[in-house]
């Protein structure tokens, strides 16, 4: 079914596997894991078998099928899942993509900034204009009052 071969890999957290055989699957026999008894998804390039998780998913087993058999990545990451989820996705994780199936586009570097410096002029500029607004709305509904 998928091809085996001893390398070294990288997990999805970054820790390195070593001396553990790597089984490799192509797109199409990815492809043929599409139904709710018999789900994988290809996320960064590795192989899931998520089938088990079906029923557990937040998100509803639906989302599940509509990415079944195919590659996951970018619906993946755009829903934004936590760490734990990220965690927790790789027991499932039973192989990688044959590397004449991968994509050849670039991958897109993701810059997460959690410094307090990070602040940008818009976290505070928008809610004081905001207050301003209010304040002025105020004032002039409490003069209007304060004359009839």
């Amino acid at each position: 079914m998928g091809e085996e071969t001893e390398c070294s890999a990288s997990n999805t957290d970054g820790s390195n596997m070593t001396d553990e055989s790597v089984k490799y699957y192509t797109r199409e026999e990815v492809q043929n894991h599409n139904m709710s008894k018999d789900t994988w998804v290809i996320i960064h390039d590795k192989i899931y078998d998520i089938t088990s998780f079906m029923e557990e998913h937040p998100g509803g087993e639906e989302v599940l099928l509509e990415q079944a058999g195919a590659d996951a990545t970018e619906s993946f990451e755009d829903v934004g899942h936590s760490m734990d989820a990220r965690e927790m996705l790789l027991q499932y994780y039973i192989g990688e993509l044959h590397m004449d199936d991968r994509k050849k586009e670039s991958k897109k570097e993701v810059y997460i900034t959690t410094s307090k410096d990070a602040k940008s002029w818009s976290t505070w500029l928008i809610p004081a204009v905001a207050a301003v607004i209010v304040g002025i709305m105020y004032r002039y509904y409490m003069l209007e009052h304060k004359s009839s």
